[in-house]
């Protein structure tokens, strides 16, 4: 990791929603300070509820802060950021009418890429993870793990500093999630992107992450900041190791009393909060 200026600083953040005395306010995060370095891998994990997403696209600018405040690249955030930030989410939102070429084209028409550029640097993306024969498929016609490839091909596109990943493997099964992770580690060590990853599975932040950034239940705060000090790419050996064992153990004592929290928090307040 870099000793420079950090590519994301997060100072003295919380975030509210509603307003206090309302039946639905929920205080989801709170007072949250966190530096990340250029050409990390962060990986956010936490109770449901916690703020973790809420956090992400913070940074994002989808959202303000209620307090505090979020810098990227030394400029603090007002809004969303296209050209130094890209997303993938859970869901891929892949057109279904547009092949799989024309879909990770379309996010440089929103970021306002040359036309002349576009089909070489999507060409280069689906390259990059693996989709180089199936850049005339439509969205139907591939498996869940393809769609992310595509949908992670997308952001890669963009060649934005940062790249901001919320549950992007949450819905595929565990063994597609294990080989998307592995050439996750592998685009790492080649592009030098920093990001920020969200997830619930332990095996996946060890895996993955340079830091696991562990948090309370609601209203979220960094309990506990794990370093994994692994080189990218990532042998897949590494899971099978003592190392690994050792860094999910010490990530599941950390969530333990959280996630009952969380449990209990919900059972208080109601469905839908």
């Amino acid at each position: 990791m870099s000793t420079a200026a950090p590519a994301i600083r997060i100072k003295d953040v919380s975030h509210e929603f509603g307003e206090a005395g309302d039946a639905r306010f929920v205080r989801a995060l709170s007072h949250t300070s966190l530096d990340i370095g250029r050409g990390e891998l962060l990986c956010l994990i936490g109770p449901s509820g916690c703020g973790k997403s809420t956090l992400l696209n913070m940074i994002g600018g989808l959202m303000p802060p209620t307090s505090g405040t979020i810098e990227v690249g030394g400029k603090p955030v007002r809004g969303p950021m296209p050209r130094d930030i890209a997303f993938v989410f859970q869901e891929n939102a892949l057109f279904p009418w547009c092949t799989v070429l024309e879909n990770v084209k379309l996010g440089m028409v929103f970021q306002g890429v040359p036309k002349a550029e576009q089909e070489e640097r999507a060409r280069k993306s689906l390259e990059a993870v693996g989709l180089k024969d199936f850049m005339a498929h439509h969205p139907a016609q591939l498996s869940g793990g393809m769609r992310q490839r595509a949908a992670l091909a997308r952001a890669l596109s963009l060649q934005t500093e940062i790249l901001l990943m919320d549950e992007p493997f949450g819905a595929l099964d565990e063994q597609t999630r294990m080989i998307l992770g592995e050439d996750l580690s592998v685009l790492l060590s080649r592009s030098n992107k920093t990001i920020v990853f969200v997830t619930h599975s332990l095996g996946e932040a060890v895996f993955l992450a340079d830091r696991v950034a562990v948090f309370s239940a609601r209203p979220g705060r960094i309990k506990e900041i794990i370093a994994v000090d692994e080189p990218h790419p990532r042998n897949p050996a590494f899971v099978t190791t003592e190392k690994f064992s050792r860094l999910r153990n010490t990530l599941y004592e950390l969530l333990h009393d959280e996630i009952r929290k969380a449990v209990e928090q919900s059972a208080t307040v109601g469905p839908g909060e």
